[in-house]
C-alpha cells in the first residue's frame, strides 16, 4: 500500500482538547492508514531557513516547520486570511489585495515544496488541504515531484465575479491544474469551478470529471466531508459530557435550549442569529422564559480587525436582547465566549431541543453532523440549518432557512421547538442514517480511490522551472544538468527559503526534461 503524505497549513497538537473539524478528519484518515503529516507547527522563527521538526505521533510520523516573521504576515495574516477568506466566503467588502501578499504567499508554498520533497518517497501520495497550500503542487511539479498529488478545499469555491477580483486569480487557478485531483465540498461549489475554467481559463472538460486548462488537465470531483459519527455520539456517555447534560439540566430543568457552536468569524452569520432570536421573541412570546440560546463563540484570527469588529458587534447585540428581554431569573441568550472540548460539546449537543447552524457561507460545516450524531434518538433535537452551508445538500431533511431573513429563521426556530415527537425521530432517523454512511472513512476512501485511478504523475512531462534551474546553476555552475546519476537522478543543491546557505543532497526529482 503506498504511503500517505498529508499536507495542511497546520498540523494538528496531540494534546489540543477541541481540535478543529480538519484536524479531527486527517487524524482519521492518518491513523488508519499511517504515514507522514507535513505542515506548519503554529510557530515564527527568526532562523532563515526555518527549522523542520520530525517527531512520532501513533502510527504518523509528524513534520513541522516554521515561518519567518515577514511570512506569517504576508502569508498567513495576507493572502490567506485577509484576501482568500473573506473573497471564498463571498466578502468582498472585508477582503485586501496587497500584491506583497501573494508573493508572501507563493514563497512559503515553495518553502514547504522545498522542505517536503526529500521527506518523500517513490510511491507516496500526497493530499493538500485547503486554501492555504492552493500552489504547493505547482512548487513541487517545478522542482520534479512527480508522485499524484491531490487537494481538497474544505471551504466554498467562490463563484467566477468574487474569484476574478483577486488580481492574482489567474495564476492562483493556473497553479490549482497542477493537482492530479482536486475535492470540493458541494455541487455547487463545482459549478462555480467548471464555471471558472470554461470562462476564465479557455478551458475544456476534456470527460467527466476531467478539464483542461492551461496545458495541464485534472479531475474535479464532489467529496463532502464527514464526521466519525460513532465515535463523537459515545462522548455522549464519557463523563464531561454527561457533567454539562446534568449542569444544563438542573440549570435550564423548565426551558428549552437552542444552542449554537461556531468560531467567532464574520462567515457564520452569528449577528443575524441574534436578530432572528430577537425576532422569536417578539413574534411568538409563548417562547419567553421557556427558550434560552446558548451560543459557543469560540475565539478566532482576533488579530485582524474584522474579528474585532464581528466581536464587538456580536457582545452589543447579545447584550441588548438580553436587556430588553431578560428578567431576574431568564436571560434569552448565554454566549460564552471560549474553546469547549470536544466532551463538552457533545454535551451541550444532546441537551439540546434545537440546533441553530446558520452560517451565511460555509464550505460543510460539521457541527451540523455533530449535532445529529449526539441526539438522543428516543427524543432527538431539531437541527435548523442554513441553505448556504456545504451540509445542506445532504442534510436536506433538516429545516433549512435563509440566515439573511430573521422572519423565516424565526419561523423555523418555532416549527422546531413545536415540532411533535414523532416528526422529530423520523427527520434524525434519515438524517443519522446519511451522516453514518457518509462518514469521515466513507470521505476519505472515496477521495484516495479516485487519486489512484488519476493518470500517474510519471506520464507528465517534468515541468522543471527555469528559476528553479537557475538557482541550481547558481549553485553548482558545472554540474551538467542533463547527466543524470546511475539511479537516473539528477544531483543538486537543495535551494532553501529565505535565501539561506544550499545543503549537498541528491534526488530523484530533477528529472531529464523541459521547462
Amino acid at each position: 500500500m503506498s504511503r500517505l503524505v498529508v499536507v495542511s497549513n497546520r498540523v494538528a497538537d496531540p494534546q489540543d482538547a477541541a481540535p478543529g473539524g480538519l484536524a479531527i478528519a486527517l487524524e482519521e484518515a492518518l491513523q488508519r492508514q499511517g504515514g507522514l503529516w507535513f505542515g506548519w507547527g503554529g510557530t515564527v522563527s527568526e532562523q532563515s531557513p526555518p527549522p523542520l521538526c520530525i517527531r512520532p505521533w501513533k502510527a504518523v510520523t509528524v513534520a513541522t516547520t516554521a515561518l519567518e516573521r515577514c511570512d506569517h504576515d504576508s502569508y498567513y495574516s495576507g493572502f490567506c486570511n485577509s484576501t482568500l477568506w473573506p473573497v471564498f466566503h463571498n466578502r468582498l467588502d472585508l477582503a485586501a489585495f496587497d500584491p506583497r501578499f501573494y508573493e508572501g504567499y507563493r514563497r512559503v508554498n515553495r518553502q514547504f515544496a522545498q522542505q517536503l520533497l526529500p521527506l518523500l518517497q517513490p510511491d507516496d501520495v500526497i493530499w493538500v488541504h485547503d486554501y492555504h497550500l492552493m500552489a504547493l503542487a505547482s512548487e513541487l511539479r517545478a522542482l520534479g515531484c512527480q508522485q499524484r498529488i491531490g487537494f481538497f478545499l474544505h471551504i466554498p469555491f467562490p463563484p467566477l465575479v468574487a474569484l476574478g477580483a483577486v488580481p492574482q486569480h489567474k495564476a492562483l487557478m493556473q497553479a490549482l491544474m497542477d493537482f492530479d485531483l482536486v475535492g470540493l465540498q458541494s455541487r455547487q461549489d463545482l459549478q462555480h469551478f467548471e464555471s471558472y475554467v470554461l470562462a476564465q481559463s479557455d478551458g475544456r472538460i476534456s470527460h467527466r470529471h476531467h478539464y483542461r486548462a492551461h496545458g495541464q488537465q485534472t479531475r474535479c470531483e464532489v467529496f463532502p466531508v464527514g464526521i466519525d459519527a460513532h465515535a463523537f455520539a459515545a462522548l455522549t456517555t464519557t463523563p464531561p459530557a454527561q457533567q454539562v447534560q446534568a449542569t444544563l439540566a438542573q440549570e435550564y430543568r423548565q426551558r428549552r435550549l437552542v444552542v449554537g457552536i461556531d468560531r467567532l468569524d464574520y462567515s457564520k452569520g452569528l449577528p443575524e442569529r441574534i436578530h432572528a432570536f430577537r425576532d422569536l421573541l417578539e413574534r411568538h412570546p409563548a417562547h419567553r422564559r421557556s427558550a434560552s440560546l446558548v451560543q459557543i463563540g469560540s475565539p478566532t484570527r482576533e488579530h485582524l480587525q474584522a474579528y474585532a469588529d464581528i466581536r464587538s458587534e456580536f457582545e452589543s447585540l447579545c447584550g441588548a436582547i438580553n436587556g430588553d428581554f431578560g428578567e431576574l431569573d431568564w436571560m434569552p441568550v448565554r454566549y460564552m465566549h471560549q474553546v469547549l472540548t470536544r466532551a463538552q460539546l457533545a454535551g451541550l449537543c444532546r441537551s439540546a431541543a434545537v440546533g441553530l447552524v446558520t452560517p451565511l457561507r460555509d464550505g460543510m460545516n460539521l457541527v451540523a453532523k455533530e449535532f445529529i450524531a449526539a441526539q438522543d434518538p428516543a427524543d432527538p433535537g431539531v437541527l435548523v440549518l442554513s441553505r448556504f452551508a456545504g451540509a445542506a445538500e445532504q442534510l436536506q431533511e433538516a429545516l433549512l432557512v435563509n440566515p439573511y431573513d430573521a422572519h423565516s429563521t424565526a419561523n423555523s426556530i418555532d416549527q422546531a421547538l413545536q415540532m411533535p415527537l414523532a416528526e422529530r425521530i423520523e427527520r434524525h432517523q434519515q438524517l443519522l442514517a446519511r451522516i453514518e454512511a457518509e462518514d469521515v472513512h466513507w470521505w476519505c476512501q472515496r477521495f484516495l480511490h479516485a487519486l489512484h485511478q488519476c493518470q500517474p504523475a510519471l506520464a507528465r512531462k517534468p515541468r522543471i522551472s527555469v528559476a528553479a534551474r537557475s538557482a541550481v546553476l547558481d549553485a553548482e555552475p558545472d554540474m551538467p544538468m542533463t547527466r543524470p546519476t546511475r539511479d537516473g537522478s539528477f544531483p543538486y543543491l537543495r535551494v532553501l527559503p529565505g535565501g539561506g546557505p544550499a545543503q549537498p543532497s541528491t534526488t530523484a526529482a530533477l528529472r531529464r526534461g523541459g521547462e
